[in-house]
Order: structure tokens, then sequence, then C-alpha cells
């Protein structure tokens, strides 16, 4: 594919960010899910508060909003935009904990790169808080569900497909 059909790219193949200003602001949302797998003696520690370090799941939902607000300066191609919610909410199982980010937004441009993000630094805040009890965590799964508002509209993780490794998330 030649430089010019990408739209990150100009005529001459160096990095651009697309040009979003003649869009309309529309409302925008998005949402993201990943999980932390780890021992059962460590989702046991985060569900009774027994963890040293304080509330993990506070500190990581905060920084879940933080991120979010912050995508554009991660991200080098990413626009900034004025988020307008946050949530992050979390599911304790045994062997894993599961975040759920939803982004809201009235702007330009969707705000999927901020529910992925605010996920993916809510799951490293547990694995910092956690890694003095267990070192093994994996951070997995992390994937886009949902989005709606903008040119292409609604959009739905379709979790039925056979060999999908997202299809054990029970939404």
């Amino acid at each position: 594919m030649p430089p010019s059909q990408f739209t990150h790219l100009d005529p001459l193949g160096r990095a651009r960010m697309v040009d979003v200003s003649s869009k309309d602001a529309s409302h925008r949302k998005a949402v993201a899910r990943c999980r932390v797998h780890m021992s059962v003696d460590t989702s046991s520690a985060i569900a009774s508060g027994a963890v040293q370090k304080g509330d993990v799941l506070a500190v990581a939902r905060v920084a879940g909003i933080q991120a979010a607000k912050q995508t554009a300066n991660l991200l080098p191609l990413c626009h900034p935009l004025l988020v307008g919610s946050v949530y992050v909410n979390f599911s304790i199982e045994d062997t894993f904990v599961e975040i759920e980010a939803s982004v809201d937004c009235i702007d330009r441009t969707g705000v999927e790169m901020e529910a992925l993000t605010a996920c993916s630094i809510a799951a490293l805040t547990i694995y910092d808080m956690c890694k003095s009890i267990d070192r093994a965590m994996i951070i997995g799964e992390l994937a886009l569900w949902e989005k709606s508002g903008g040119r292409t509209g609604t959009w739905h993780r379709d979790n039925s497909s056979e060999g999908d490794p997202l299809a054990s998330f029970d939404r």
C-alpha cells in the first residue's frame, strides 16, 4: 500500500496527525476490558483489603481515570480530547481481576484509545501494588468491547465466535 493511502502518513510517507477539524463534534463512547491473572491468594488479598500498599482497586481506578485523560500524551498521533467521563470498574474472581473502562466525550474523534489506555494502566497499577506478593501475575485479554458515535456508528465485539480468546468474557 503506497504511503498516501495510510491515514497517518502524508504523501511522502511521514507520520502525521489526521485532520479532524472539518468533522462535527458528536457524542462518542468506548468500552474496553482486560484481565490481570493472579494466584488465588493474591485475589483474596485484594478482595479483603489485605495488600500492604493499600486499597488496590481504589488506586487502580484513579490511575485508569488519569490515564484516559493523558492518552494523547502517551500515543504520538492520538488527538487530545476533552473527556466527559471515565468509569473504571472491577470484578474480582478466584484467579483474576477483570477491569472494564468506559469513556465518554463529545468531540470530533473517538475515545477507543482512551478506554484501552485506562484499562491497561489500571491493570499495571494492580500489578505494581501486588508484585511483592505475586510476581507471576499476567495482564491479558485487553480489547475494545464496544464503541459508538462518529462516522462508523456503533460497534460491539461478537464474543460468540469459536476460538475467540475473549469469548470467555460473559457480557
